[in-house]
């Protein structure tokens, strides 16, 4: 079974690995995690981390743009769900 992981919790690894201050390797006992999983959470960050500072707001107006479609989804869902419930009741399906 795969481990799931915090988003804080890569962001915190991914961070001490930035450093430098300790190995991969006592990054890796420390965390309990793979090296390469580490490595992996590290790149992401790099890759990342202009995009912080490509808007003024961070990202953070991405975020709560993306937060709102899922929030609009889910109603609709949630309303078309109402929906067809209703109607199999009046068509007793």
């Amino acid at each position: 079974m795969r481990k799931k992981f915090p988003d804080e919790f890569k962001a915190k690894v991914a961070l001490a690995a930035l450093r430098g201050d300790k190995t991969m390797a006592e990054l890796a006992a420390e965390y309990e995690v793979h090296v390469s999983q580490i490595n992996t959470w590290k790149a992401v960050v790099k890759d990342r981390l202009a995009e912080l500072f490509s808007s003024p707001s961070g990202g953070a107006e991405k975020m709560k743009d993306q937060k709102e479609l899922i929030e609009d989804l889910y109603k609709n869902v949630g309303r078309m769900q109402v929906e067809n419930n209703w109607l199999k009741k009046k068509l007793n399906i």
